[in-house]
Order: structure tokens, then sequence, then C-alpha cells
């Protein structure tokens, strides 16, 4: 029996045989994965670094150290209880503008000019009041001249008169009564027209008056002994009592007393019980942050500012100094060591008070943020309202904390930062 027999195998197709030269290798591609997930590790380490130590560099804040002091800190007996932002201000002050309308002829001062009380310091233009001057001096000399011809007329007809009754008390013959009437009745006229010449002087007098004081007006004079401040017209401007518009001064120049100078602050009204006549206070101008100067107040105003909540205090500046001018900016800090009227009673309770920028509000809390081993720390407060730029904290803080005070507008837990 023979075998059967093999099936012929199909030949190879040698045309759809094609070599892939553009697909990479099983180890190529095994490398290209492997250093792709190097690289994306590499970055993603990278950017970590970056995040921490970005987040880990120490911010620069300002701080502040809670410490009792006269300068406004906090408050012990002799310590500054309350501080209150003003200016200077001169109790002596005005604007001195003319009584007359008119154009300016002459303007004898300056800024800096010290002036004594009646001292001319403008002039206006007074051709026409002179004019009325002599004008009056001339109707004067009229009426007086009357008054000596009237008297004169009067004198002699009651010499008539006098003669004409003599007559008639003589001899009755020699002179009628009618006569004697007439004569008499001309001098009773004579005599009343002389009253009236008089009258008329007098009236003369007043009108000539009157006309000196027109052109005593038109010299502008100092009202007290001070210095000026400011010009407020030139010459040739016109002034007037009031501003009338257009190119109408209502005031030649603005002087003050310097030796009345005063600070006047607005003081909380929440304490304004441990403020009062007589009080002893440092004063320190904003130009002069490092000079204080003494005061004491002089005037508690009875009144409080509704929108503001404030009381006003007028405090006396003691050390008197040629640096300080009107207007400047000036803290006032009143002393504890005040009059009995506002003393405590019974043992000086410790306050302190801190910058108001250190004390911020979450949540409906006031908190404070402590720098503590160059981290902030937030921590809760009782504190109370801004007076002078100051908050006095009732509780919470013990002293000698150190506070933020600014640098950081959204400070946070544990940030770390450098104090300045």
């Amino acid at each position: 029996m023979s075998a059967p027999a093999t099936p012929p195998r199909p030949e190879p197709d040698l045309a759809k045989l094609r070599i892939d030269r553009d697909a990479p290798s099983p180890a190529l591609r095994r490398a290209l994965g492997r250093n792709l997930v190097l690289a994306l590790i590499v970055v993603g380490l990278v950017v970590a670094m970056v995040l921490f130590f970005r987040g880990e560099r120490p911010v620069s804040i300002q701080v502040f150290t809670v410490n009792p002091s006269p300068s406004g800190s906090a408050g012990a007996a002799g310590a500054a209880s309350v501080t209150a932002n003003g200016y200077v201000v001169a109790r002596t002050r005005a604007a001195v503008s003319a009584r007359l309308s008119g154009r300016l002829a002459e303007l004898r001062v300056s800024e800096g000019s010290v002036v004594r009380e009646g001292e001319v310091i403008a002039r206006l233009e007074s051709a026409d009041y002179q004019a009325q001057v002599t004008k009056a001096e001339a109707a004067l000399a009229t009426s007086q001249a009357e008054v000596a011809e009237a008297e004169a007329r009067r004198d002699q007809l009651m010499r008539e008169a006098r003669r004409v009754a003599e007559i008639r008390s003589a001899g009755p013959d020699l002179m009628s009564e009618q006569e004697v009437e007439a004569a008499q009745s001309a001098a009773s006229q004579a005599e009343a027209r002389a009253r009236a010449a008089t009258s008329r002087v007098a009236a003369a007098e007043a009108e000539l008056r009157y006309a000196q004081a027109t052109l005593e007006h038109t010299l502008i004079r100092a009202p007290f002994n001070g210095t000026v401040l400011r010009k407020e017209a030139e010459v040739g401007e016109v002034v007037a009592p009031s501003v009338g518009g257009g190119l109408t001064r209502g005031a030649v120049v603005t002087m003050a007393d310097l030796q009345s100078l005063e600070v006047e602050v607005d003081v909380n009204e929440a304490y304004i019980a441990r403020v009062g006549k007589a009080q002893p206070a440092v004063i320190t101008l904003d130009a002069y942050p490092d000079t204080t100067f003494r005061g004491r107040v002089r005037q508690v105003v009875p009144t409080a500012d509704r929108q503001r909540a404030t009381v006003q205090v007028k405090v006396t500046i003691l050390d008197r100094d040629p640096r300080i001018l009107p207007e400047m900016g000036a803290r006032v800090d009143f002393l504890e060591a005040a009059s009995p009227a506002v003393a405590p009673a019974g043992p000086a309770a410790v306050r302190l008070r801190v910058p108001a920028a250190a004390v911020q509000e979450r949540e409906g809390r006031s908190v404070v943020w402590l720098v503590r081993q160059g981290r902030l720390q937030s921590h809760p407060v009782e504190a109370g309202p801004v007076s002078g730029g100051f908050r006095e904290i009732r509780s919470g803080l013990l002293g000698g904390e150190l506070l933020m005070v600014g640098g950081v507008e959204s400070p946070r837990e544990g940030m770390r930062v450098v104090a300045q």
C-alpha cells in the first residue's frame, strides 16, 4: 500500500513583504518611557522645592512692642492715658479786611512781618474821601460864621428891646406898648436864629467827624500785636469788607498772635472722662517727631461732634519755640498725672495701648498678630475705639508682646516673618 501524496505548498508572495523602518524598536520604546517618567519626577521635585522655599521665605513686617511708656504705648500712673491728633492754631487770629470798598493803594507788610496794634499795614485810594473832609471843614466854617452873625444880631436886638422897655417905663407917653412888644419879639426871633445857627454848627461838626472817620477807614490797621501769616491782596486790587465776587478781595492780610498758639485735638468721646482742665500733656509735632513739648489742657469744649463721636480739647503749649507754626499737625498724649477731678478711684489700672493698625477685625472679633520665634500667631483681644491712631487693649495682652502693625495684607498662622 502506497503513502498518500503530500499536497504542494503554496509559493510565498514575496511582493507583499514590507519592512517598517519608522516604528521604534521595543527597547527604544522602553528607554523613552523610562526617561519620560524620570523627567516628570524631576520637574515635580523642582516645582515642589520652588513652592516650598517660596512659602517659607520670611516676609519683612513692621512691628510694635507693647510696653508702658509716656509716648503712648500704655498707661500706668504718670504715663499717657489718651492720645489724640489735631493741629496747632492761634487763639488770636484774624483776617484783616478793609471797612470800605476801594482799590488798594499801598501794602506795607509781607509774610512774616511783625506788627503792633494800631500800626497801618495798608492804605486804600482816598482822594474822594479827602475831598469830603475838605468840604465838611468848609461847611463847618460857614456855619460858625453864621453863628457869629446871628449872635451879633441877637445881642443888638436884645439891647434895643431893653432900651425900649426902659423908655416905656420912664414915660408911657414916650413909647407905645406896641413898640415895646415889637422890640421884644424881634429880640426873641434873633435868639431863635442864633440857636438854629449853633445847631447847624453842631451838625457841620458831626459831618466833619464822619468824613474824617471815613477817611480814617481807608487806613487798614493791625487789630492786635502779631505776625502776618499771608497776604490776601496786592496793590491795585479792589478790596471790600466782604467778598463780592469778580476781582473783589475780602481780606488784605491774615495775621495771628504767635504767643497764643495752642493745639486743638478731637478726643474720642469714649475716653473724654480721662481728660480734664489743667491736665498735663505731651505734644509731638509731625514736623519734629523726635522733639516733645509740654502742654496743659486749657478747655474741654462742652459739646460733642455727633458725626465723629469726638469732643474737642484745647491744649496750651507751655514750651514756646519759634519752630512751632500755625496749622502744623500735632499729636497730644494726655498724662494720667491729672487733676483730682479726673484721677481714677482706687489703684491705677494699667492700660495697654497699641497702634490701631495692630488690631484687626475677623469674624466679629478683634485680633492681633503676635510675632513669636519668627512666625505669626493670631491672638484675640478686647480693644476699645480708636483715639489718635491708638486703641486701648482692655484684655488679652500683658505687656512686652511683639505685634505686627504692617507689611502683610493677608497674614496667616505660622507665616515666617522678619521684624523691622
